[in-house]
């Protein structure tokens, strides 16, 4: 037990020591509905946990390094965005079409925020906080399970490094993942990037490009990228090699892409999955998010910021 303590301790010291010495800020602004983050002063995200309209949380606006938004704005913009989606898809969000037959990817089924685990921490390089949200039945009248989810942001070599980490359980009933496509993390790029409004591209850790190599396909990392205002810029969803099981890619050439380690059926037409946890139990899942850009348009090298991310993964474990 000492042994396992002392070992996670070092690796703390260990993953903040990879943190520069001058790495900006990041610091988190805190109102009713939101909580704004920002690196350097500079906006990174907001992240809204109480929307009228949209019935789970989500981050907006997402920024990479320089500024450029690389996510769609939200609400879309007529005649700038594609519009289509409006509210199922307002920028970074983790959501699911069937958890025992409740749907919170289409609002049929509402995710309520239900406290903060760990209110905002930020520091030179790195911020974190963390949340705690219920899954209320389509009436509205029972919890169907609650999630504890931890959102670390990191400023790394190749962009800023969303780690998230999220964590199911019910005390009153066992619940169950189906499947389907509309499952997991998604992020929905901006109209820029798209492959179909803005010329942009789709890659996977094998090379796959665009949907037509990419969707359906179980990948290391997956991302979503192109040209704004003459600045490369683009998302990359990395599933933790420690979730239950690969990730397949719900990719789409509109400007849309989904980690999804639920649809064994929908993506292979394969043996349907249903992953039940049981009463009192847990199922964590966990995905890194790296946002990027260059004023050259230069290509990050996306295989050495996967190794980036498991190096710091595999110091929080």
């Amino acid at each position: 037990m000492f042994v396992c303590f002392f070992a996670y301790v070092g690796a703390l010291l260990a993953a903040t020591s990879l943190i520069a010495a001058d790495a900006p800020t990041i610091t988190f602004t805190k109102s009713a509905d939101q909580l704004a983050v920002s690196v350097g002063g500079k906006p990174l995200a907001t992240y809204v946990f109480r929307d009228a309209k949209i019935s789970r949380p989500y981050f907006a606006h997402l920024k990479a390094p320089g500024g450029t938004q690389v996510s769609r704005n939200h609400p879309p913009v007529q005649g700038q965005d594609a519009t289509d989606h409006g509210n199922y898809h307002p920028g970074l969000w983790l959501a699911f079409g069937d958890i025992s037959g409740h749907d919170y990817w289409r609002l049929k089924a509402k995710v309520v925020h239900d406290g903060f685990a760990e209110e905002p921490k930020g520091a030179a390089g790195r911020g974190s906080f963390a949340v705690r949200n219920k899954y209320l039945s389509t009436d509205g009248k029972k919890t169907v399970c609650t999630e504890t989810c931890r959102f670390t942001f990191l400023v790394r070599p190749a962009g800023y490094l969303i780690l998230w980490d999220s964590t199911f359980t019910s005390s009153g009933a066992d619940f169950y993942f189906g499947d389907q496509e509309e499952m997991g993390l998604g992020v929905r790029v901006a109209t820029p990037i798209s492959v179909r409004k803005g010329g942009g591209k789709i890659t996977n850790a094998e090379g796959g490009k665009n949907e037509r190599g990419t969707w359906g396909k179980q990948s290391a990392w997956c991302d979503y990228s192109g040209t704004v205002e003459g600045r490369h810029a683009g998302i990359t969803l990395m599933p933790h090699p420690d979730n239950f099981r690969r990730c397949w890619f719900h990719a789409r050439d509109y400007g849309f892409v989904a980690a999804n380690p639920f649809g064994r059926n929908a993506f292979t037409r394969g043996e349907k999955s249903k992953i039940v946890v049981k009463q009192g139990e847990s199922l964590r899942l966990r995905w890194g998010v790296l946002l990027h850009g260059d004023p050259k348009r230069r290509e990050p090298d996306l295989g050495a910021a996967y190794r980036d991310y498991l190096s710091v993964v595999t110091e929080k474990r």
